[in-house]
């Protein structure tokens, strides 16, 4: 154990007395052992950062027993990965299986399907009617990608998308202004689902590579509105590699970019809201997740017609992110009072929104020692999360099983453990 995690347990033992709480006691309000606990306080278990929020939250100790608990190093840097020139390519396989590869990848028996720089067929001017034509027609096929993406799995979603940004680009390169950078500009806010569907299908490299590939696309319009929401969406990518640090740098730079809409403002303020919660900051999240419903409830730019950045589903996003919040500092009671509100308001429709907070809402119920009620909440996740095969509900039902197995004694809990382990090996294949 490092010095830090040394102190951690005269700490915890100091201000529990302090409390005047017994050990079973401080462990009843926990959901740990007094066994487990004991051993922490006496140093022979390094304690977890989950342990430290919990214990944060009940003895008021505003993130200071988890600032004694070793962080993880920061994750790799984002620029890692292909540069912009490069080609890559879909391997379509005849059972429809799709992965995104570069294009030195190993050859196999799949279809490749390239999508590197150029194109061919686009190289003479496009007629203006045509072009104005062809994005109306795009926008339209971008809200429809958008709405399957709630409740298809990424391998239905990705080769349509991927193709479509790859077509955008080649006909703004053919097109004159003002319809080459509109069609530019959607060709980058394709660019930048696909990365979020390559995070939902647990490929993170590509997520990032997307990401980037949608700011350069988007750079020859002037706009700076996806640069910006680039280190948003790769703060979300470090927030479920828990690196809190990185988390809080990527939307504070974000927050800093001039020029940026309110609502990308509130979005970053939510994402550092979030790596405040994760590093047990219990100050620096409230100030935060202030500012970002203030950002979030301002009027949106006028001539504002595109097509909303961010989640479009949760109408009440930030109480959704303080939820969250609440329960990553230990306030898992709170955490699931509001998600119990807000998760059935979720249209059925949003599938893939309404199974990711209700993950979370699983596990908040869960580690407030309602075990019941999270199995309950846990199995309707079973019943559906194989249709949107997603990476970041399976992150929070990986946690969900963590807290369960401590209660596996429990009728519930045996009758759910089996299915949940089961959809997290299927979804690991």
């Amino acid at each position: 154990m490092t010095g830090q995690e040394t102190a951690f347990g005269p700490e915890l033992r100091r201000r529990r007395v302090a409390a005047g709480l017994s050990q079973a006691q401080l462990a009843a309000r926990t959901h740990y052992t007094k066994g487990y606990l004991s051993k922490i306080e006496t140093g022979h278990k390094p304690p977890g950062p989950d342990l430290a929020r919990r214990c944060d939250a009940v003895l008021d100790a505003e993130g200071e027993l988890s600032a004694l608990v070793s962080r993880p190093p920061p994750a790799a840097s984002a620029e890692d990965g292909a540069t912009s020139g490069e080609t890559w390519h879909i391997r379509l396989a005849p059972d429809g299986e799709c992965r995104f590869l570069p294009a030195t990848g190993a050859a196999d028996d799949t279809t490749p399907l390239y999508l590197g720089p150029g194109g061919k067929g686009m190289g003479a001017a496009v007629r203006e009617d045509h072009a104005a034509r062809a994005l109306t027609a795009f926008r339209v096929q971008f809200d429809q990608a958008r709405r399957l993406g709630q409740w298809a799995p990424p391998a239905a979603v990705l080769p349509t998308v991927i193709t479509q940004t790859h077509t955008l680009r080649g006909l703004a390169a053919a097109a004159r202004e003002p319809e080459r950078g509109e069609l530019l500009y959607l060709a980058a806010r394709c660019a930048e689902f696909v990365g979020w569907m390559a995070q939902e299908a647990s490929d993170d490299r590509a997520a990032l590579w997307w990401t980037r590939e949608s700011v350069r696309m988007a750079a020859p319009t002037g706009s700076t509105v996806l640069e910006a929401y680039s280190l948003v969406r790769r703060a979300e990518i470090a927030l479920y590699h828990d690196d809190a640090v990185q988390v809080i740098e990527l939307a504070r730079r974000a927050r800093g970019r001039p020029g940026i809409p309110a609502r990308i403002r509130g979005l970053a303020a939510q994402r550092e809201a979030q790596g405040h919660a994760l590093y047990g900051d219990h100050d620096g999240c409230r100030r935060t997740l202030d500012q970002a419903a203030e950002l979030l409830a301002a009027p949106p730019a006028a001539g504002a017609n595109e097509p909303v950045i961010g989640s479009s589903t949760v109408a009440n996003l930030n109480v959704v992110v303080t939820a969250w919040c609440l329960h990553e500092l230990g306030r898992s009671e709170d955490a699931a009072e509001l998600l119990d509100r807000e998760v059935p308001l979720i249209p059925a429709s949003a599938l893939r929104a309404r199974l990711r907070f209700g993950a979370r809402r699983a596990l908040a119920h869960a580690s407030a020692g309602e075990i019941d009620q999270a199995c309950l909440l846990g199995a309707e996740i079973l019943d559906h999360v194989d249709v949107v095969d997603s990476a970041t509900i399976r992150t929070d039902l990986r946690r969900l099983a963590r807290t369960l197995i401590r209660w596996q004694g429990q009728g519930s809990v045996r009758e759910l453990y089996p299915r949940l382990i089961a959809a997290l090996h299927t979804g690991d294949a």
